[in-house]
């Protein structure tokens, strides 16, 4: 195994070091959005009901997720994750969550009670790793 994948997978910071919560935090939003994209690809079918969302939400949202995972995976597995790979993690969460939540908590998608938890669950989840990637962000910048 070389240097430079022994480094990645140990989790070095953007200066070396311990593993970091930015890079940890990158990773597991990356694996949670790939999950999620995979159910919104193969459960469409079956999930456009129970939750009020249009079924041909379903592969385009899929497949933007499973994008938008491989981009997290491959920002976190970098040797130092540069802070504009980190910012655009950041803000590629936040513009999700400012899209998802406002249409969980109004009219625009004839959303059931399960469709808005849904919703609310997933604007939850970009807005925690936004916060939680900045954090992780700021502690790296203070690392000696």
């Amino acid at each position: 195994m070389g240097t430079l994948t022994m480094t990645a997978e140990r989790g070095a910071g953007l200066r070396g070091g311990p593993p970091d919560l930015l890079r940890r935090s990158l990773r597991i939003d990356g694996w949670g959005t790939a999950a999620f994209g995979v159910v919104m690809l193969l459960g469409g079918r079956w999930l456009g009901g129970p939750l009020g969302l249009p079924t041909g939400w379903f592969v385009p949202v899929g497949i933007a997720m499973l994008g938008g995972a491989a981009a997290l995976g491959l920002i976190a597995r970098q040797p130092r994750i540069s802070s504009r790979l980190a910012w655009s993690a950041i803000a590629g969460n936040a513009l999700s969550g400012a899209v998802i939540l406002p249409l969980a908590v109004t009219d625009v998608v004839p959303l059931t009670g399960l469709g808005i938890a849904f919703m609310v669950a997933g604007a939850l989840w970009v807005m925690t790793f936004a916060g939680l990637a900045l954090v992780g962000l700021r502690r790296s910048r203070r690392l000696p």
